[in-house]
């Protein structure tokens, strides 16, 4: 029997694999990727010619009984996201799960992840942390929120450029307008930038510079 190896993928610089990594993609007999147009141009960078099939949030369910018989039938296979560690925000979770299920052994490389990245480059207390992710867009929302507005420690979130003012305004009606916050973005990429201030100053800042880019959220609860 083969196994699933979880191979983390740069956040933005293509430098940021690892050897390790490389060796990997291109020794399994398949990757699958979240997008497959943007793993390629990852794979063809690094001269890497694993065949490749997607697997997303739409299709994981339906093919996770086929990936696992095709590891049971001697396939080795690598899993990636678009960036960063899959199963962190992105597919992966239900696939390590059925392999943990039938006895099929899964290997994660260690590797790029947005959110520990952005914690440590935030300047806020990192001995404890919660990372929530994005949250609910709608449903589930103000639940969540209120929830969270109990939390002692560092919480990390993920959001799009549409959402990010809301997000932060939300953050000042449950938090407080003057709890301390990091919000970078475009992480390792050519226009990365973090902004350190309290949250209202956050709110003035993207009020003033229209939000581009995938941005992590860094919430001091102190």
């Amino acid at each position: 029997m083969s196994k699933l190896f979880i191979v983390p993928t740069p956040i933005g610089n293509l430098g940021d694999i690892t050897f390790r990594a490389i060796e990997t993609l291109k020794s399994v007999n398949l990757i699958l990727a979240e997008d497959t147009r943007t793993s390629l141009k990852l794979l063809k960078h690094y001269k890497i010619n694993s065949k490749i099939e997607s697997y997303h949030m739409h299709n994981e369910h339906k093919k996770a009984d086929s990936i696992i018989n095709k590891i049971s039938e001697g396939t080795t296979i690598a899993l990636i996201s678009d960036a960063g560690t899959p199963s962190i925000s992105d597919p992966g979770f239900l696939l390590v799960r059925e392999c943990i299920k039938n006895n099929i052994e899964v290997e994660c490389l260690p590797g790029a992840t947005a959110l520990i990245t952005a914690l440590v480059i935030s300047g806020l207390p990192s001995d404890k942390f919660l990372f929530e992710g994005f949250l609910p867009a709608k449903k589930g929302r103000t639940k969540r929120l209120k929830e969270l507005s109990n939390e002692k420690k560092t919480i990390i979130f993920y959001e799009s450029p549409h959402r990010i003012l809301k997000t932060l305004k939300d953050f000042s009606d449950y938090f407080s307008p003057e709890k301390q916050v990091s919000v970078s973005r475009e992480i390792t990429k050519i226009y990365e930038e973090t902004f350190r201030g309290t949250i209202e100053e956050s709110i003035e800042h993207f009020e003033k510079n229209k939000p581009k880019g995938e941005f992590v959220i860094v919430l001091s609860t102190n």
